[in-house]
């Protein structure tokens, strides 16, 4: 065990017995023991702690110890901190995914939002089998009190928060729907490039950035080629009115 400087070795003799039922070798059970029998319960919360700040690999050149025992020294800390914390049945949940890495490896993550919290992580992917395990784990009670579900617009998601907490809400957040307006945007653009020839042409041309993007995120220039664009091009002019007055939907207090 090792705290500081000072290094500290204890030598535990753990009694084995064999069990007259099963023939199975059993290990005594000492209760200050962590799950790796080389170091101590406290040692392991000790090490959790330090893990809440530093990465695995720092605490490990720190410590003098193994990566692999500090991480399951961390994992045993974690479990802790869970047997402690009981989830409370929360009453809004928010959904997402994570990206682990490249080729579409997703877990789900759902978190508390009014403790600000997440609460589960986990599933094999971001299917609605895979959603379905976070309300099998909430349990049918605790599940019942969730009052609203906020998501981006994943049909899985929807049609797994319809089918496991019917009496939720389902709130689309304001990214994904954004996005979808701003997809159609482009393909009026697309659609408009095709169908026009010569100067007409010119005036989309090399425009998507300034077209797509924020007008209050736009240079002084580029507010200036949006103007141009719109006031040259009456398709596209009705596309961008529309994309931006439903954008202020989310600015109305009544």
């Amino acid at each position: 065990m090792s705290c500081g400087d000072v290094r500290i070795y204890l030598e535990v003799e753990v009694r084995r017995v064999r069990c007259k039922r099963c023939g199975k070798v059993k290990r005594e059970k000492l209760p200050w023991l962590a799950n790796n029998p080389f170091y101590t319960k406290r040692f392991s919360y000790y090490v959790g702690h330090k893990c809440r700040a530093m990465t695995i690999k720092d605490v490990a050149r720190e410590l003098k110890l193994d990566w692999h025992a500090v991480k399951a020294l961390d994992k045993e800390y974690m479990q802790e901190q869970l047997r402690r914390n009981p989830v409370v049945a929360p009453r809004a949940i928010g959904i997402d995914e994570l990206s682990l890495r490249k080729g579409h490896t997703y877990r789900i993550i759902v978190s508390d939002l009014e403790r600000g919290k997440p609460i589960w992580f986990g599933g094999e992917d971001r299917t609605e089998a895979s959603m379905d395990l976070f309300y099998e784990w909430l349990g049918p009670k605790k599940t019942k009190k969730i009052e609203l579900a906020v998501m981006d617009m994943w049909k899985a998601f929807t049609k797994s928060a319809q089918k496991n907490a019917p009496g939720a809400a389902i709130l689309y957040d304001k990214f994904h729907v954004m996005r979808h307006l701003g997809d159609a945007l482009d393909t009026v653009r697309k659609m408009e490039y095709t169908r026009l020839s010569g100067k007409d042409r010119s005036y989309i041309k090399g425009q998507k950035y300034t077209l797509l993007s924020n007008r209050e995120n736009l240079t002084l220039e580029g507010k200036k080629a949006l103007k141009k664009l719109l006031t040259a091009n009456k398709r596209l002019n009705a596309a961008y009115l529309l994309r931006e007055s439903f954008g202020q939907l989310w600015n109305y207090q009544t």
